[in-house]
């Protein structure tokens, strides 16, 4: 008797069938459509800096191929939290998105009380867009033509010298830098932004800096001189730059990067669309071309690695800033 009363697998299939007919509309409509409005892309630095710059070339042909207008917003502040805070507190919907550095993704917020996200769990992780490099440079009176000889000079006059930092990524770097030759003396002369970092150098205020080759017209023109750079292969840019492995200092092999993130809960198609659209935006002559001009090693990775990137950058300076003395100013 009861069975009577059991719907048939029939009627149960045809029902589930009718749920699912209800639902698409609604789903086609979240993501399908998307974009049907312009798209925020914020940038947590101010204008003319490497980041902003990146964002700048990548920005409009993307919106080209998305059909939409991709509009950079700059909301510098804070070691880049500010923005990079409001991208996390954005609504997931894909029409703001975040184009963001190491130093404010990975290393912020193990340092800022005011960085109020974490680095991977409160983002979608798009595309690793480019890595990019440092090189010390120094003033062009400093009398050193090797990164050995520079070092002989702070370790006979270490109060003699200073190094300057722009950001809490560059702080740490020169501290780094600093236990590494054995001379802790050397003033970490902070600075608010890379720009007057290499300034500093270029006036002869303070002696070197970690450059994120902002400076190739003032390296062009002779008024920084380059003795190593931080990546494991020498710069396609500056190709008779020793790696500072060559000049046999170990340890200091660090690169920043720009990535592409949008806030956590962004469906799943419009992360993979993203994806696929700034791949091939990338893979573009004439984009790689501007890129790889302000020495960028163009990546496009998959959102699996980027994440992967930000885990491993995040362990790194987690196990840096442990013994380092650097305060953030």
């Amino acid at each position: 008797m009861l069975n009577k009363f059991r719907p048939r697998r029939s009627v149960l299939m045809a029902m589930g069938a009718l749920a699912l007919s209800a639902a698409l509309p609604l789903q086609a409509q979240d993501v399908g459509d998307w974009p049907n409005k312009p798209i925020h892309l914020i940038v947590p630095y101010a204008p003319g800096g490497a980041t902003d710059v990146t964002a700048r070339i990548v920005s409009h042909r993307l919106g080209e191929r998305l059909g939409q207008s991709v509009v950079v917003e700059n909301r510098g502040g804070a070691n880049g939290t500010i923005g990079t805070s409001a991208v996390a507190r954005a609504k997931p919907d894909g029409y703001t998105l975040l184009l963001n550095t190491a130093g404010a993704q990975t290393l912020s917020p193990l340092l800022y009380d005011t960085a109020d996200y974490d680095g991977l769990d409160s983002f979608e992780p798009v595309s690793l867009i480019a890595r990019l490099s440092f090189v010390l440079v120094t003033h062009p009176s400093v009398p050193a033509n090797t990164v050995q000889e520079l070092v002989s000079l702070i370790k006979k006059t270490p109060n003699d010298f200073s190094i300057s930092s722009g950001s809490a990524i560059m702080g740490l770097m020169n501290e780094h830098f600093k236990s590494i030759i054995g001379a802790p003396e050397v003033v970490n002369a902070q600075y608010r932004g890379t720009g007057p970092q290499l300034t500093a150098v270029v006036s002869g205020e303070v002696q070197m800096t970690f450059d994120p080759f902002h400076g190739m017209a003032m390296i062009e023109a002779g008024r920084v001189k380059p003795l190593a750079v931080l990546s494991d292969k020498r710069s396609s840019v500056l190709p008779d730059v020793p790696t500072m492995k060559e000049a046999g200092i170990e340890g200091m092999d660090f690169t920043s990067w720009a990535a592409l993130l949008a806030p956590k809960g962004t469906p799943q198609p419009i992360v993979d669309k993203l994806y696929t659209e700034l791949k091939a935006v990338l893979e573009m002559p004439e984009v790689r071309e501007q890129l790889e001009n302000i020495d960028y090693e163009v990546v496009g990775s998959t959102p699996q690695e980027l994440a992967e990137t930000i885990k491993n950058d995040t362990a790194r300076w987690a196990e840096i800033i442990k013994t380092s003395p650097y305060k953030p100013s």
